[in-house]
């Protein structure tokens, strides 16, 4: 699927935007946890697009490395304690906080599932393609093997990332449902100043594009 220029691009298109939108997020926010999780997020797009185009190959393990330790703050926000009003506040900012932890996760997985697949397809001589590094590389090679019996790659191949595609596209359809219900908060008590709209729509969006990055690479 990814051999397609026209679904790259939307992709690469989708990530960017979302990552602006956290910059812009973490630009005017005025606590310093929001500017964080939020250019965590923008990060995250960033590093999803490169993953695209096989962009920094050599900064793999550091990717890796930083996306983990992203989903680990997540964690720390949404098990924290409630006197630490700063951090994750709440059932609904603690479960908020636990899906952005998942998603941190879940992204560092893919980077790593891409740079050490499950199980190659074999060849024509029954050995496996020696670079699967690339999302749009390991289609390639697997759509040009010469035996279609020794291309077809099982959904064994990778477990985990069949579970986050129903995982990732259980909550895009979550996220739709609570944007169509349009459940607004707009409480005077209220001090959140994102939309609600806007939260719901962007979420919605990414894990979307999350489900079918995951679904691509286990089809």
């Amino acid at each position: 699927m990814f051999n397609i220029p026209a679904l790259t691009w939307t992709l690469t298109a989708v990530l960017l935007a979302g990552g602006s939108y956290h910059l812009w997020q973490a630009a005017r926010s005025h606590h310093l946890t929001d500017r964080v999780n939020n250019t965590l997020h923008a990060l995250m797009n960033a590093l999803m697009a490169a993953m695209l185009w096989n962009l920094a190959p050599s900064t793999t393990l550091a990717q890796i490395g930083l996306l983990a330790a992203a989903a680990l703050w997540f964690i720390i926000q949404a098990v924290a304690r409630p006197e630490f009003k700063l951090l994750c506040a709440g059932t609904q900012g603690r479960l908020k906080c636990a899906y952005h932890a998942l998603t941190m996760a879940a992204a560092a997985l893919m980077i790593a599932m891409m740079t050490h697949p499950a199980t190659g397809p074999a060849t024509a001589h029954g050995t496996a393609p020696a670079d699967h590094t690339s999302m749009p590389a390991a289609h390639h090679t697997m759509t040009t093997t010469p035996h279609p019996t020794a291309t077809a790659a099982t959904p064994l191949d990778h477990p985990p990332g069949i579970l986050l595609t129903l995982l990732f596209a259980t909550a895009a359809l979550t996220f739709l449902t609570l944007l169509a219900r349009r459940t607004t908060t707009t409480h005077h008590h209220n001090t959140t100043p994102r939309p609600t709209r806007t939260e719901h729509a962007l979420e919605a969006l990414g894990a979307t594009t999350m489900a079918l990055m995951f679904a691509t690479m286990t089809a």
